[in-house]
């Protein structure tokens, strides 16, 4: 990508643009439990948002998406004061409304990161933007930066993990994130294993309001059982939830978490067979406990489970709809992909798309692009 030449194309009277990078992610276990201040364990992946940079002198902020073939642009002076517009401008809006100094400046943004596929498109959106715009801040204050874009503008109330994971990613290993002290440690994967992810190219309507319901499940439990957050619950403690629905919720929330330190353990072991079963695991958890899954992510699953040389799959994010993430023999990639996208298309009519992805470093400025 010469993300330099594209830049000057579009934005001729510029001059040579600074370029920044942010990965989205692949979470490997750990889903929903972000938000209830539990484990996490993603990793950043080599698709990527870049954001070239350059000052104008119009005293605008102007925002190109090339994947969209759209610029907006706005008055600097009045980016304090916008409203949600209820598209993809709002995590850059988001974001820039936290610079303090806001510069006249024009940015192209360009992504390699599937949108709508549960692969964080959002947040590396945020990251590479709020680098590109001049933020100062580096490591978690950064990822923090980027959630307050999409709670307190976007309106979505989105747990640390996907931009935390875009920062902090490591290349080559995943990390365990612990979404309460937010502290993380390196977590190397078994050698001769890879990672497949398979997108539904589907995204259910549901799934907006289905995520706001969730998490006020999840408070509804965690009060409960008189615990601050399911982080600190017990599978000891779910008959004292009531409410039939947020006892499964919860079931699958604190069950997760164990999951998370189990796979910890089987990967330093090198026990690839132990990390595919986890995934398994966590699939069924979601599907059948917390509810996010879809006809289409579970004909995946186990259809994947199936495919000699595949340990696991489970969905990845948010749910109904987006990818799974499948744990395979390393070598057995072709044939994996090629009998899951001919099951898939033959169930669903749908073509569905296969990444081949693997741990990446986390956000910053590149060079020579």
């Amino acid at each position: 990508m010469d993300i330099e030449k594209l830049f000057t194309k579009r934005f001729p009277e510029s001059g040579k643009p600074s370029v920044y990078r942010a990965p989205g992610r692949v979470n490997l276990i750990g889903e929903h439990t972000d938000y209830n201040l539990g484990f996490v364990l993603p990793i950043a992946i080599d698709f990527a948002t870049y954001a070239a940079v350059a000052r104008n002198h119009e005293g605008k902020l102007r925002i190109r998406s090339e994947n969209l073939d759209q610029t907006r642009e706005w008055p600097v002076a009045d980016v304090a004061g916008l409203k949600p517009a209820h598209d993809w401008t709002d995590y850059v809006i988001g974001v820039a409304r936290q610079i303090p100094h806001l510069h006249a400046l024009d940015v192209l943004i360009s992504s390699t990161v599937p949108v709508g596929a549960g692969l964080s498109s959002s947040a590396a959106l945020e990251i590479s933007v709020a680098l590109a715009l001049g933020a100062e801040a580096r490591g978690i204050e950064l990822a923090k930066m980027g959630r307050r874009s999409e709670n307190e503008f976007v309106g979505i109330p989105c747990g640390i993990m996907d931009q935390y994971v875009s920062v902090c990613g490591r290349a080559g290993a995943a990390i365990k994130i612990d979404c309460r002290s937010l502290d993380h440690e390196t977590v190397s994967l078994p050698r001769g294993v890879s990672i497949v992810v398979v997108n539904t190219m589907v995204k259910h309507e549901l799934s907006g309001s289905a995520y706001r319901d969730r998490v006020r499940e999840c408070a509804e439990a965690a009060r409960a059982m008189g615990v601050a957050s399911l982080r600190d619950a017990k599978l000891e403690q779910l008959d004292l939830v009531r409410d039939p629905i947020a006892k499964k919720r919860a079931q699958h929330v604190i069950s997760e978490d164990l999951r998370v330190e189990q796979f910890v353990t089987a990967a330093a072991r090198g026990a690839a067979g132990e990390l595919g079963r986890l995934f398994v695991a966590s699939h069924r958890s979601l599907q059948h406990d917390y509810e996010v899954s879809c006809e289409e992510l579970d004909f995946l699953v186990d259809t994947a489970i199936g495919i000699p040389g595949a340990y696991g799959a489970r969905m990845t994010g948010g749910g109904f709809g987006g990818c799974t993430v499948n744990l395979l023999d390393a070598g057995t990639e072709d044939r994996f992909e090629s009998e899951i996208r001919s099951a898939y298309g033959k169930r669903f009519g749908i073509a569905a798309e296969t990444y081949r992805v693997q741990p990446s470093a986390g956000a910053g400025k590149i060079d020579g692009e």
